[in-house]
């Protein structure tokens, strides 16, 4: 937005917001944030919306099977020292809580270097996922989803998630669509658990054999932002 276009008496209010105390300007400034993205054309974004949450109302979900070996999480260290939080935690709102779904390692550098915490004063940037995201499963398979196309995830990990959609009803062939999954990939995740039969909703081209896969086998699927 050019600054000719803010009427002259809105500048001068914003003026006096930046001269208030940060624990009132920054619950201000994210109140401010989300009345304009109610009536933002792109209000159906959440990335339109970033708001400035403390830390300790931030908390990591269960699921993640995304992992990130230390060089990369001193890269993502470094990246958010010299360059700054250039993407917001994708966050759902549980009451007084933010449950995280996308950017675990990105807060986890927010909290555990002190550096950073100390240019944040303490918070994180949140954009906060749709409201009708309250079932477990849909978080799940949003997290899956935001990691599929970076890193990798742990095989165990991922198989225990899909068996856990499994058991909410979910039939094979929404796994696979949710997920990104192809069909033999979904047997393959069920096999390892020695739960196949969960899935026999579904015909598959090909039965991946389960005997001999190494544990510390991963699939390919990608890490968050280097994380």
């Amino acid at each position: 937005m050019l600054p000719e276009m803010i009427p002259e008496e809105a500048q001068v209010w914003f003026d006096e917001v930046g001269r208030m105390p940060e624990d009132v300007r920054i619950p201000l400034l994210n109140a401010i944030r989300m009345a304009l993205h109610k009536i933002s054309p792109f209000k159906d974004e959440p990335v339109d919306c970033v708001v400035w949450i403390p830390s300790d109302r931030v908390c990591s979900n269960d699921y993640n099977p995304n992992v990130v070996a230390p060089p990369e999480m001193e890269l993502l260290r470094l990246s958010i020292a010299g360059d700054g939080y250039t993407q917001p935690i994708v966050a759902w709102e549980n009451g007084p809580t933010f449950e995280v779904v996308d950017g675990f390692h990105r807060n986890r550098v927010g909290r555990e270097y002190p550096e950073i915490v100390a240019r944040v004063k303490g918070y994180l940037p949140l954009s906060v996922i749709n409201s009708d995201r309250e079932d477990r499963g849909d978080r799940m398979a949003s997290t899956i989803r935001h990691n599929r196309a970076r890193g990798k995830h742990q095989i165990d990990a991922m198989a225990e998630l899909v068996v856990e959609l499994k058991r909410r009803n979910w039939s094979s062939e929404k796994i696979g669509r949710e997920l990104g999954m192809d069909p033999d990939e979904v047997l393959r995740l069920a096999q390892i658990t020695g739960l196949a039969e969960m899935f026999a909703d579904h015909e598959f081209t090909t039965a991946w054999e389960a005997m001999g896969i190494d544990e510390s086998d991963r699939l390919d699927v990608g890490s968050e932002d280097s994380e």
